[in-house]
């Protein structure tokens, strides 16, 4: 199969690089992309061939992987209603509905994704929804591509985009906002900038890998760090008598309502 990114940013980028890595070959890989620089930047980087014009770049391509800002979708939509007849069309993007990209695009051959930014280095996770129009084999190609960059879930409901773009899609965010808040109370408990960082970013790391390879609760694993009267005991009570936990849950709930009110906003006109 051939692949046609539309967008050669950040996300795409990761998305190349891992398929390459998985037995990908350049001469299956197309970018349209407008920025001479990044043009040059990715047949410098990858070796594929790049365009700037839609209908050239997708010309002998079976999969689209739409990777723009949402804003530009409707245009790009425009360009390729005409000429998409029965390729598989991917979206990455926050917001945008299914059903509003078949609308604008004249097709019911669309696979909706939501990726994260650890996706950068392959260890992304992508929630992933098809209409029902798709293919089993264009389910497999869906799945094969954006499991070169992580882990993947499919989901039965497109609503459910919504509470995962909450989680995992924003998420990588709320645990860099956790660890600038570790490192600045190691900064006034006395360490340097460098012993700061490295405290903070191994101790997530270290516990993010203890946590994926244990078959235990993370419930189970914090209560073993929690002895009785000890100190992580008396951090725990801090937080909860300030909420934390609920705080996340509500800031979680604020991401899933804001990815609803994009879907409306970019649906209407």
């Amino acid at each position: 199969m051939n692949i046609t990114f539309i967008g050669g940013g950040n996300m795409a980028t990761a998305l190349i690089g891992g398929m390459l890595s998985e037995g990908f070959t350049p001469q299956q890989i197309s970018v349209v992309e407008i920025n001479a620089d990044n043009r040059t930047k990715l047949e410098k980087e990858f070796s594929i061939k790049t365009f700037t014009e839609v209908s050239a770049g997708i010309a002998d391509s079976q999969i689209i992987v739409l990777a723009v800002k949402p804003q530009q979708f409707r245009e790009i939509c425009q360009q390729l209603a005409p000429i998409i007849h029965d390729r598989l069309l991917i979206s990455i993007a926050a917001g945008i509905r299914a059903t509003d990209l078949a609308r604008w695009c004249k097709t019911d051959a669309i696979v909706r994704v939501m990726p994260n930014t650890p996706a950068l280095i392959r260890s992304g996770m992508s929630g992933m929804y098809a209409l029902p129009p798709v293919s089993k084999e264009q389910r497999d190609q869906a799945q094969k591509i954006l499991a070169a960059v992580g882990e993947t879930i499919w989901l039965q409901d497109e609503e459910k985009l919504d509470a995962l773009t909450a989680i995992s899609g924003s998420g990588p965010a709320y645990v860099f906002y956790m660890i600038e808040a570790l490192q600045r109370a190691a900064l006034e408990m006395g360490f340097n900038a460098e012993e700061s960082r490295r405290l903070a970013q191994s101790t997530f790391l270290g516990a993010s890998k203890l946590a994926v390879a244990s078959d235990e609760d993370v419930s189970v694993l914090r209560s073993r760090v929690t002895s009785k009267n000890g100190t992580t005991e008396r951090a725990l009570l801090s937080l909860d008598a300030n909420r934390v936990a609920t705080y996340i849950a509500e800031a979680a709930q604020a991401a899933q309502a804001r990815s609803r009110e994009m879907g409306e906003e970019l649906s209407k006109g």
